[in-house]
């Protein structure tokens, strides 16, 4: 993040086609926003650039996917630069492409609503943002149908500037939240307090000690979180089973 980048309030637009969102990145990435305090949500991103391997910590806690299984989607040019890039199941809207901060929102504890089949959906995730809750049911509406969020992270005192800037790409529904959304700790682990809720909740004391041990080691080695996670997951599931609360608890005869 560049130095001194003020991220004070969070304003977000819905936009109809892809090739909006797209476009927006770049002039949101031109007026000098991060990318990783850009975040985009949608159903339907479609690319001839095909970016595979990416698989979400909901995945891997549900068991949806297992070692060496990969999880292809597609996206376009500028989203494939914004970080954590996954795809998840929300109830009510089906599988989203999901794409910055708001991934790690929609996996933690803040959205836990939207884990079960019975779940509240995104518009309990936004309005506990602080988003009014008939935006929120606009937003949901309108991603089930298939069109694309967009949220950036900004400065207070730029409000309105990016209001134009959004605007003048073809964003409709505009809204500005006063934070910034929350983002995931960079660097190693110290304790399992470390570990995000939605982690911590389905491994025993011994498996979170293995899971940290791994992810340090290859933090500390590659640098990338991404690949941290995966090999620390990778870890768990060598030692351990889950149990009836699918919780990794079990270990493993002979490991």
């Amino acid at each position: 993040m560049p130095e001194g980048y003020q991220a004070e309030r969070t304003i977000s637009a819905i936009f109809k086609e892809q090739k909006q969102i797209d476009d927006v990145i770049r002039r949101l990435l031109d007026r000098g926003v991060p990318k990783d305090h850009i975040s985009v949500m949608g159903r339907n991103f479609q690319s001839e650039t095909r970016i595979s391997g990416f698989i979400t910590k909901r995945d891997v806690i549900l068991g949806g996917l297992r070692t060496g299984a990969i999880f292809g989607s597609l996206f376009g040019s500028f989203l494939s630069l914004l970080t954590g890039v996954g795809v998840l199941f929300i109830p009510f809207v089906g599988p989203i492409v999901a794409a910055g901060p708001i991934g790690a929102l929609l996996l933690g504890a803040a959205s836990g609503a939207i884990a079960g089949s019975a779940g509240a959906g995104l518009i309990s995730v936004f309005t506990a943002l602080g988003m009014p809750e008939d935006k929120a049911a606009v937003y949901q509406t309108r991603l089930q149908a298939g069109e694309f969020l967009l949220m950036a992270e900004i400065a207070s005192e730029r409000t309105g500037e990016f209001q134009l800037l959004l605007e003048s790409a073809g964003g409709e529904e505009i809204q500005t939240i006063g934070q910034a959304l929350t983002h995931p700790c960079p660097g190693p682990y110290n304790s399992p307090e470390n570990l995000s809720p939605e982690v911590r909740a389905h491994l025993s004391e011994e498996a979170q000690r293995t899971f940290i041990q791994r992810y340090n080691t290859v933090l500390n080695d590659t640098s990338d979180q991404f690949t941290a996670e995966q090999s620390a997951w990778d870890a768990v599931h060598q030692q351990f089973d889950e149990d009836e609360n699918g919780v990794w608890s079990r270990v493993k005869v002979g490991v």
